[in-house]
């Protein structure tokens, strides 16, 4: 196929924002604190500091609507940003749509993804209290990635724990976490009493992001100069995140656009979050009617299979109680190749903005999602990522019933990560051998009755 002429939208260097912004200050309903599983009552900022650098903690409850981008984080910010936003001529016309779709591509950085855009803050905010080592987990390897060179930058040591079935799928990405100075360790581990309970009762454990959080948390609440960290879910993580969308929106003004659907893929938040919170922002104070579409697996149906109530947000329970939409911390995901979206729930700001009915959510099987990022990449010659499947998915899904309604759409998604790393998962696409699962209600509701909190229910 002949590729159209490209459209690439590029911001300079002064153009790129000095601020995150927080959507908690604009959000009509706040969402509920988070509790200490022991007492019922909220969590204060000292309990957090025990596993969060005070400043991450400040950022966590902030209710101001911007925060400013330290010097430092924004000059590694600028070996990568801004990132370009792209018009997929391509695309459009593979599909034959009279749509217009956008999509900012966030793979174009060290670490092949969006991570790298809160890794480095969280980094810097950890070797400015004093922190010697951090520990965290990695589903598919990109949150592992991007936190080993910010890590390495800042001079802090990194233990990661990588959700074994991912380990396995993905020798690449552990291997690059060992070539950015990090220690890659396979979850569940003998290495934790968390670990070594799960091993007890199934060897043979896939592992999940609920696991390897459990892990992380147990080591760093082992001494006092290690903390943790988190790549998504959490409020702080959100609002570094919200870079992409800001940019976009600069970047789409440039073009004399704006959209009317903007699409992420959903595991617990972050890069949906960081694509769709600017925009919300318009439709929360201007007036603006942009459908904002979070788009996950249907082997792990959170936002629109799950139950919105207190729950942990790791499998053994060492993280305070969150009020989030859940499949249960106790859900076992199945072993899909989109190894970032395997977790059980979803941050607390998506909930609450779900719940309230500001966000939408799809579930979409992966062989869907893969047949899609195929078409993509041959259109616009670059290979996504399994996570970012599924954004594409959902953005292919309104170009053509915006084209059965007779009406032309502007389509914004979020390219968050490249798939050079799973090549393996692209092989057993092309083989036939990539199986289509889906959570169903029987699995959910046995998962959430083996979860459910006596305290809160």
């Amino acid at each position: 196929m002949t590729m159209e002429k490209m459209t690439k939208i590029l911001l300079t260097e002064n153009e790129m924002p000095r601020q995150w912004y927080n959507i908690m200050a604009d959000m009509p309903n706040k969402p509920m604190p988070p509790l200490n599983p022991a007492t019922g009552k909220p969590v204060g900022p000292e309990e957090l500091s025990l596993i969060f650098p005070m400043e991450l903690i400040r950022q966590e409850v902030s209710t101001g609507r911007y925060i400013d981008i330290p010097d430092e984080v924004a000059h590694l910010y600028h070996t990568y940003r801004p990132s370009p936003l792209f018009r997929a001529r391509s695309l459009e016309k593979a599909l034959g749509t009279r749509s217009r779709i956008y999509y900012k591509y966030e793979g174009g950085n060290y670490s092949g993804s969006h991570k790298a855009n809160t890794a480095i803050p969280q980094a810097y905010y950890n070797k400015q209290e004093g922190v010697r080592r951090i520990t965290t987990e990695t589903g598919a390897g990109q949150w592992g990635s991007a936190m080993s060179f910010a890590c390495n930058h800042f001079g802090l040591e990194l233990l990661v724990f990588m959700v074994r079935v991912s380990y396995n799928h993905k020798p690449g990405r552990k291997l690059m976490m060992n070539a950015y100075n990090a220690r890659v360790v396979p979850s569940p581990s003998t290495m934790t009493t968390a670990g070594r309970k799960i091993l007890d009762k199934d060897p043979d454990s896939p592992g999940s992001l609920g696991i390897a959080i459990s892990e992380a948390m147990e080591i760093a609440t082992q001494d006092p100069y290690t903390k943790y960290a988190l790549g998504s879910v959490l409020n702080h993580v959100i609002l570094h995140q919200t870079i992409i969308g800001q940019e976009a929106m600069i970047q789409l003004e440039k073009a004399g656009d704006y959209p009317d659907v903007v699409i992420g893929c959903f595991g617990g938040g972050s890069n949906f979050s960081g694509i769709a919170f600017p925009f919300l922002r318009e439709n929360l104070i201007n007036g603006k009617k942009t459908r904002l579409v979070a788009v996950e697996p249907a082997s792990c149906p959170k936002l629109t299979k799950g139950e919105f109530t207190y729950d942990f947000g790791d499998q053994s329970g060492m993280t305070p109680l969150l009020p989030m939409y859940t499949l249960g911390h106790n859900f076992m995901p199945d072993k899909i190749h989109a190894g970032g979206l395997r977790y059980h729930g979803a941050g607390v700001l998506v909930s609450q903005l779900r719940k309230d009915g500001f966000i939408e959510a799809k579930a979409k099987f992966q062989r869907e999602c893969f047949e899609g990022a195929i078409l993509f990449a041959r259109a616009e010659g670059i290979l996504p990522a399994p996570e970012s499947s599924y954004a594409i998915a959902g953005a292919l899904d309104e170009a053509r019933r915006a084209d059965l309604e007779g009406v032309s759409k502007t389509i914004l998604f979020n390219l968050s990560g490249h798939g050079h790393f799973d090549i393996t998962a692209y092989e057993k696409f092309f083989e036939g051998n990539l199986p289509d699962h889906e959570a169903t209600p029987e699995e959910i509701n046995q998962s959430l009755q083996n979860s459910a909190i006596p305290m809160i229910g």
